[in-house]
């Protein structure tokens, strides 16, 4: 399975391949009103940085989807990496991380 198709599968809440299934879930943590979600897409030994930030904005849930060049070993490592990656996100882009009202987007 491609990347590509590992990452959609994984954000679109499909089936998971073996390799994204063997990361385990952590609990979404809260920031600014946000839901914080570390998803870490496995690559052979390594995990990359990914993840989602929800929140609910009128009565609908928006999510901002992220995936990032960092890699590492741990899962541990990775889960923190992208819950403080997460934080980042939203602390720089404030109130325009949602603004433009479109339910899913890349960021």
């Amino acid at each position: 399975m491609s990347i590509l198709s590992s990452i959609l599968s994984i954000f679109s809440g499909g089936s998971r391949s073996k390799e994204a299934s063997a990361v385990s879930a952590a609990e979404p943590q809260v920031h600014q009103d946000c839901l914080i979600f570390a998803a870490p897409i496995r690559e052979g030994s390594q995990l990359r940085l990914a993840g989602r930030i929800e929140k609910q904005v009128n009565g609908e849930t928006l999510e901002r989807v992220f995936i990032r060049a960092d890699v590492f070993t741990s899962e541990q490592d990775a889960m923190e990496c992208t819950f403080r990656k997460a934080r980042q996100i939203i602390d720089q882009n404030g109130p325009s991380l949602f603004a433009d009202g479109v339910k899913s987007r890349n960021v």
